[in-house]
């Protein structure tokens, strides 16, 4: 409920609820991490990039899952695009290797026995199932699909152009959450909270995996282990 003002002090205060909204920009990313997931939960509106140039060996085609001797890339093999800068939105997935077969045999046998394998397997089974022609259809396919579960709520459009300078209240995390980059050292927003992981006991606890990783393993508290790894800030509304 918004504080009773008078009539004189209600556009300002919609002025400073407008100042207040907090916007994120990410790339597009397939299962992507936890760390990723966070900024959705955290954010007030999300824009996904599409118009930014493909690059290989980021989160836009890869994620990462714990298998029994540790961590485990999985990369969707892409279609070679006839210009070297091709934006995000065209370029198309590749069927080479039966990588839908690979991903989701190394899916299960990842997760086959943690708590919550067994309740969600049938909600990703058909993403590796049905052909998607273009990368960034199938990742935010996949993504919306996983925020109902976690019942998570995000604002999401893609992005109309590729920005270069941001408002205030607007962050630039397009580059921020990458494989090859320290979330410690990049992302003061987010610090990982310990939770189940099912070879823990062998592998030790790791951090900022794929989401699927703490979605078949938390399940429903998946939501409360994303609150937890967010650093609250006094000015971000609602949260």
């Amino acid at each position: 409920m918004e504080p009773f003002l008078p009539d004189g002090e209600i556009k300002d205060f919609q002025t400073y609820k407008m100042k207040e909204m907090k916007t994120a920009y990410l790339s597009s990313a397939y299962l992507a991490p936890v760390e990723y997931y966070t900024k959705l939960l955290a954010y007030d509106k999300v824009f996904v990039e599409q118009h930014d140039h493909y690059i290989k060996q980021t989160y836009r085609n890869r994620c990462t899952i714990a298998g029994p001797s540790g961590e485990l890339a999985l990369s969707i093999p892409t279609v070679k695009p006839d210009t070297l800068k091709c934006p995000m939105k065209d370029i198309r997935i590749s069927d080479h290797g039966n990588w839908r077969h690979l991903h989701w045999n190394a899916i299960e046998s990842a997760y086959n026995n943690t708590p919550f394998f067994e309740y969600y397997k049938d909600d990703f089974r058909p993403f590796y199932e049905k052909k998607y022609e273009f990368l960034i259809d199938f990742n935010e396919a996949l993504c919306r699909m996983v925020c109902e579960l976690i019942d998570i709520h995000p604002t999401i459009e893609r992005t109309s152009e590729y920005k270069m300078e941001f408002a205030r209240g607007e962050s630039d995390l397009r580059e921020v959450i990458h494989p090859k980059k320290d979330f410690r050292e990049v992302d003061t927003e987010f610090v990982p909270q310990p939770y189940y992981q099912v070879f823990e006991s062998k592998l030790g606890f790791l951090p900022n995996l794929s989401i699927i990783d703490l979605l078949f393993n938390m399940g429903p508290e998946s939501l409360l282990v994303l609150d937890s790894c967010l650093v609250k800030s006094p000015n971000r509304v609602g949260h």
